[in-house]
């Protein structure tokens, strides 16, 4: 009888083999359909999507433009931003370096970077190699983003580790996710002071050439060859727009690296045949690969979830869960104007990349989760649908949030609160440096003095409040400037949040806490 049952179990697992064999040779056509009507339905000027299954590559294919400013065609072999799908690649790194005995993950920082300082001295102290890159620090999600984001600032290595101080934790150490990208940045700090070469070095010579990625590179700046590579784009005030590159050479080993569909493959190829080249190099041991796919920062799975999923988290560089009984290795990357998404199943032996130009996650998402339905034999769901329906709903929300404000600011308010002679002045953040607010007889205007990106036109809101506009519109990112007042109802500094729940938490207004320290006088 248990043979029996052995053999139907056996029959069954041919039987699905066969079922997922036929839906990814059958739904080629489908997926074609699929991305050109996602493209249109969330204003995405290019997308590449490639599937890898059972080391063949099923489907590399793209369509649209890789910039509105040339309107050349998207490929295959176009070159995108993979943002954060570059934390891997750090875990990697440090993984290698495990296995060469250099480092270890339970290793202090401090060992390696002995300025490295947190708010909690206790935390300072027990602070890991392990815990730099698995968000569970108690920090706020883009704590300190704002030392690199958006670029064009002057902040170094040494202000990101100098400025961690004086970033007060949500939580206590170790007990919730909050997503971080400057400790990638001190992870990136200890590759370069354990191997004596730089991130970018370590990344290009030591995994990305061995495993044979030849077109990728470790950072923007070091693409020489840009003849196919993708401008980034974004809706701004309602019509997509191409927008310049935007992302610190700072910020590399959080998310730095360009890549293509051919490349990306040719990395997920690598991690699903353990750790060996296609050549035969072991680059990791197997030890270590499992490490860097074992859950260390669980996160709370919703009911009803359409997978079945029954754990969610983070362990070293990517995101791990399980989909329909079956172990998934994910991330996602973003930066201004370009989404992307890396997705494995090694037990389907199936991974599936997206790569686009506009800032649309509702676009990657449709495209991963309609390809995971077709090779787990799940049928009869519109995720384009359901995606545009999420997506209006959040735009509803978030348009509601910012005509509220937009109303107030249009009133007739002659008599503020504050006049402007008392806002005006130099504001300084212990992490972020100084802030100017000017006011001439028509305007008033902030600016930041180390990333003057954040420029903007200022206005009075209600009570003690402002809001800034900034001059770049694509950032989509006004925020509110609360000032602070003695009992005499002079300005002793400012604090500042988001007006709209659509702005990117790289924008991290909310850890800045100004004071005043010089006034100026309004003409």
């Amino acid at each position: 009888m248990n043979f029996i049952l052995v053999l139907r179990q056996w029959m069954s697992l041919l039987a699905l083999g066969a079922l997922v064999f036929v839906h990814a040779q059958l739904n080629t056509a489908v997926i074609d359909s699929l991305l050109v009507r996602t493209t249109d339905a969330f204003d995405v000027p290019g997308m590449s999507v490639g599937i890898l299954h059972k080391g063949q590559i099923v489907y590399s294919r793209a369509h649209g433009v890789r910039s509105l400013e040339n309107s050349l065609p998207m490929e295959p072999e176009t070159l995108v931003g993979v943002a954060s799908n570059s934390k891997a690649f750090t875990c990697f790194a440090l993984a290698m370096l495990v296995d060469e005995g250099k480092l270890n993950w339970e290793d202090k920082v401090k060992k390696y970077i002995p300025e490295f300082q947190l708010h909690d001295p206790y935390v300072t102290q027990e602070f890991t190699v392990r815990d730099l890159v698995t968000h569970r620090s108690g920090l706020t999600m883009g704590a300190g983003d704002l030392m690199f984001f958006p670029d064009g600032g002057d902040f170094t290595v040494q202000d990101v580790i100098a400025g961690l101080r004086y970033l007060q934790p949500e939580s206590s150490f170790r007990s919730k996710f909050g997503y971080n990208n400057n400790l990638y940045i001190v992870a990136g700090e200890v590759i370069r002071r354990v191997s004596g070469l730089t991130w970018e070095t370590f990344i290009e010579q030591r995994i990305l050439q061995p495993v044979g990625m030849f077109n990728s590179r470790a950072s923007y700046k070091r693409v020489t060859d840009r003849s196919n590579i993708i401008d980034a784009h974004a809706p701004v005030n309602g019509v997509v727009e191409m927008l310049p590159h935007d992302w610190s050479e700072l910020a590399n080993p959080a998310g730095g690296i360009m890549s293509n569909i051919p490349d990306m493959l040719t990395w997920a190829r690598f991690l699903m045949n353990k750790g060996k080249t296609a050549s035969g190099l072991q680059l990791i041991s197997e030890k270590e690969l499992h490490t860097l796919w074992q859950l260390q920062t669980p996160i709370p799975v919703p009911a009803n979830h359409p997978y079945d999923s029954k754990f969610y988290g983070y362990s070293h560089g990517w995101f791990v869960s399980d989909v329909k009984g079956y172990r998934e290795i994910s991330h996602t990357g973003g930066l201004l104007g370009t989404v992307t998404q890396f997705t494995l199943i090694p037990e389907l032996e199936l991974a599936i990349v997206v790569l686009t130009n506009q800032q649309s996650g509702s676009a990657f998402r449709t495209i991963t989760n309609t390809v995971k339905d077709q090779f787990l034999g799940i049928e009869g769901r519109d995720w384009l649908q359901q995606s545009q329906e999420r997506w209006q709903s959040f735009e509803e929300r978030t348009n509601a949030q910012k005509l509220a404000v937009e109303k107030v600011l249009r009133s007739d308010r002659t008599d503020p609160d504050l006049p402007a002679a008392n806002i005006v002045g130099v504001y300084e953040d212990p992490w972020f440096g100084k802030v100017e607010i000017s006011a001439d007889r028509l305007t008033k205007r902030f600016k930041s003095l180390r990333s003057p990106a954040l420029s903007g036109t200022v206005q009075y809101y209600k009570y003690h409040t402002y809001v800034v506009r900034w001059d770049n519109r694509s950032f989509d990112a006004d925020a509110f400037m609360i000032f602070d007042v003695d009992e005499k109802g002079v300005v002793q500094g400012m604090r500042m949040k988001p007006i709209s729940d659509i702005t990117d938490f790289s924008f991290d207004f909310v850890d800045l806490n100004f004071t005043k320290v010089e006034a100026e006088k309004a003409d």
